[in-house]
């Protein structure tokens, strides 16, 4: 940003000023305007002094009496109390500080004799009433005259998103100064004249007045419908212009042949596909058949066959002549998709192999953990075309790994890829594959409106004929007859055939509950795959409602030993699963489960997605309050894969009432993925639903809430799309273009979430 936007704070404010500002990341007078108040209060009435009542918000025009410093010896530091009055009554207005000296800029302003506005929350010491650090305006100083103060006292009041170094109103007055002087010149609008006039919408110049120097609340209203707006259109118009850039580039139509590996596998398919399978496969094969590169989102809940989806898709490619390559976040899941279509597939995955089928491709599995004879057969298979189906983890994007001819990229879970990864495999030939994002995350419309906009979306709600369902039961942890029961309980099911996961937030013990999101213990440092290692739970007790105990959380080294000690688990083999193993240590571990040599698995959420085992039938997940929503539901559906129903219970220490309690008791009461995410969203942080990159930070949404917003996101969707569609290169919205590659800059990945 140049031009007076761009102007440094230090040049305009001073060191000293803009220094302080440094520390809420305001560096321009651009990121100062776009500080936003984070609520306005309504003015306070000019009040009889004899009518204050505690708690009651104010504002006084009053006369300062005295001001006086003094020392506190009882708590240390010193504190500043002013007495004003209004001829008939007096109130005392206290500052404290560490330092007297940082007091003397408030005694300064409030000498004995002057008038002022003084504005705080009505509290009482001692049977004194007072204002404890009150914002306040001195009749000329900081207004010319006593009417100049009064008018400002009747408009609401900016309240800021501020620091201890940085209080409310010395914000305010920033804002002010660097705000007042500007034009409507020096005030770029991202918002193109046409699209503004047709909303009637004000200029950007008024909305920033609007919302930091408010007239009252009708002109906040304008101009926060305004803002949000603006950041609607920005964020739809980058989704739209990566959109029309991708179908700008030539891809190869795969057009299916009938006779072949697609039919094949259709027909030796034991159980009929779903309408939706069905559906949306025929989405898929209409995007494969044009010369455009395919980006399409493949959602579903837990269990609705979207691998079966994908691998017809893989196939129409490979019997167009093409490859696919199945990219997975983890080793383990890599493997469970490569066993998974091996099985799937049978004589129809053994090309040229003794057994194979007259129409047979190959499938093979390329990681980093891998040894060096296998990696290099893989790689060899990639690259003469042998392997019709390449499964791999990051190792797939290893400037390697050659194919013969890239038709077709599967991302599974693509949240846990980057954006320099999914490329590397999308720009690796003359022409762009065909791209299939898939997610068990069910995603709500609003939510996939705003972060995958420029995707197609096709979506699978039906559970595949024979799939029994998943009873899901909220148990306190603090209820030892009840942990009785959830041990007798895992021994009748192993004794039936079944398996039994064990969840726990982390691996080793000895963290302590406030602690425990900076435990390190997920990363695998032997993996190619930073993911291979799980993501730590999610410690969301603080904001969803859990009673803090600094009790130390459930770890898999220590749970696996307990229950290797429990009489009602008694000859039981307990396995372990987590971040830190191998990946031959990974597949040992799971081989072992599915085998039912250790039918109980104590494992982090590395198993959350993905992983497959038929005979599990029940999911114990401790220190549930410690998961996300969404999180929980995954873990569950890893259970109930098979005909034997499934058996979720969730062990916890929230209590009834609070937040974390409600969350765990809408597991329990549906397991329908989409109207848990749709209350995930009703529950989380507005901060937290498009992920940790658009929490905070000075790209981040700032007035633009999804949900809310929903409505006003369709409207600048379809803006969007057509000023792109007249304007691919927003050549004749010059600020348009600079709103996106300023506010976008951070936000590339999410947008590649493709």
């Amino acid at each position: 940003m140049t031009g007076a936007l761009g102007q440094s704070l230090a040049k305009v404010l001073g060191t000293r000023t803009s220094g302080a500002l440094h520390k809420l990341g305001l560096e321009t007078v651009e990121d100062l305007v776009r500080h936003y108040p984070r609520r306005h209060s309504a003015p306070g009435e000019l009040t009889d002094m004899a009518a204050l009542r505690d708690g009651e918000h104010v504002t006084v025009m009053a006369e300062v009496r005295t001001a006086t410093i003094r020392q506190m010896r009882s708590r240390g530091g010193a504190m500043l109390e002013v007495l004003v009055t209004d001829g008939r009554q007096s109130l005392s207005l206290t500052f404290f500080a560490k330092r007297a000296g940082v007091l003397r800029m408030h005694e300064d302003k409030l000498r004995p004799g002057r008038v002022g506005l003084f504005t705080g929350t009505v509290g009482s010491y001692k049977g004194k009433r007072q204002l404890v650090h009150p914002d306040y305006l001195i009749v000329g100083v900081d207004a010319a005259d006593a009417d100049e103060a009064t008018i400002e006292a009747s408009r609401p009041i900016p309240i800021y998103p501020a620091a201890a170094a940085v209080p409310t109103w010395r914000i305010g007055r920033s804002v002010r100064t660097v705000l007042d002087p500007l034009t409507e010149a020096d005030v770029p609008d991202p918002i193109p004249e046409s699209l503004r006039l047709a909303h009637g919408l004000p200029t950007l110049l008024e909305a920033l007045r609007g919302v930091h120097v408010p007239t009252d609340q009708a002109a906040i209203d304008a101009a926060t419908h305004r803002l949000r707006y603006e950041e609607a259109l920005v964020l739809q118009t980058a989704l739209a212009r990566r959109r029309a850039d991708r179908q700008s580039h030539a891809a190869t139509s795969r057009v299916g042949v009938a006779g072949r590996l697609l039919d094949a596998f259709d027909t030796r398919l034991p159980f009929p596909l779903t309408a939706g399978q069905l559906r949306v496969g025929e989405e898929i094969a209409v995007d494969l058949a044009r010369e455009t590169p395919m980006l399409r989102l493949l959602q579903g809940d837990v269990g609705a066959g979207k691998t079966i989806v994908a691998l017809r898709a893989m196939l129409r490619v490979v019997d167009a002549g093409g490859q696919a390559a199945l990219l997975a976040p983890t080793e383990v899941l890599a493997a469970q998709h490569e066993r998974t279509l091996r099985d799937l597939l049978g004589p129809l995955a053994q090309g040229g192999m003794l057994g194979g089928a007259d129409v047979a491709t190959r499938v093979t599995l390329l990681t980093g953990s891998q040894g060096s004879l296998a990696r290099r057969k893989a790689l060899g298979e990639a690259a003469s075309g042998g392997a019709g189906i390449v499964v791999g983890t990051h190792a797939l994007l290893s400037e390697t790994v050659q194919f013969a001819e890239l038709g077709l990229v599967v991302v599974d879970e693509q949240h846990r890829f980057g954006v320099e990864q999914r490329d590397a495999l999308r720009t690796r030939g003359e022409r762009v594959p065909h791209t299939l994002v898939m997610t068990a995350t069910p995603i709500p419309r609003t939510v996939a409106m705003t972060v995958f906009g420029d995707l197609e979306t096709s979506q699978l709600t039906e559970r595949p004929a024979g799939r029994a369902d998943t009873v899901t039961h909220v148990v306190p942890a603090d209820n030892a007859a009840w942990m009785t029961r959830i041990w007798d309980r895992v021994r009748e099911e192993v004794d039936a055939g079944g398996r039994a996961y064990v969840v726990c937030p982390r691996i080793d013990g000895d963290v302590p509950e406030d602690d425990a999101g900076d435990d390190p213990a997920s990363d695998d440092p032997a993996s190619d795959d930073p993911a291979s290692g799980e993501e730590p739970a999610p410690d969301v007790a603080d904001t969803l409602g859990a009673k803090p105990t600094k009790r130390p959380l459930e770890a898999v080294s220590e749970v696996a030993e307990r229950l290797r000690g429990l009489p009602a688990l008694a000859g039981i083999a307990v396995g372990v699963m987590h971040g830190r193993l191998s990946g031959d240590e990974k597949d040992a571990a799971m081989e072992a489960f599915a085998h039912g040599r250790t039918p109980v698995l104590v494992s982090t959420t590395v198993i959350e997605v993905g992983v497959d085992v038929p005979e599990a039938t029940v999911m114990v997940v401790l220190d549930a309050e410690h998961f996300g929503l969404s999180q929980l539901h995954q873990l569950r559906g890893r259970v109930g894969r098979s005909t034997k129903p499934g058996l979720c219970l969730l062990v916890s220490h929230a209590e009834d009432g609070t937040l974390s309690y409600e969350r765990l008791t809408a597991v329990a009461e549906t397991s329908d993925g989409f109207a848990l995410a749709e209350k995930d969203l009703e529950l989380r942080r507005e901060g937290d639903v498009l992920g940790a990159a658009q929490s905070g930070g000075r790209n981040s949404l700032r007035l633009l809430r999804v949900v809310r917003d929903a409505d006003l996101l369709a409207v600048a969707r379809d803006d969007a799309r057509s000023l792109i569609d007249s304007d691919p290169t927003l050549a004749s919205s010059p600020a348009l273009a600079d709103a996106i590659a300023m506010w976008l800059g951070e936000r590339e990945e999410f947008l590649e979430r493709t």
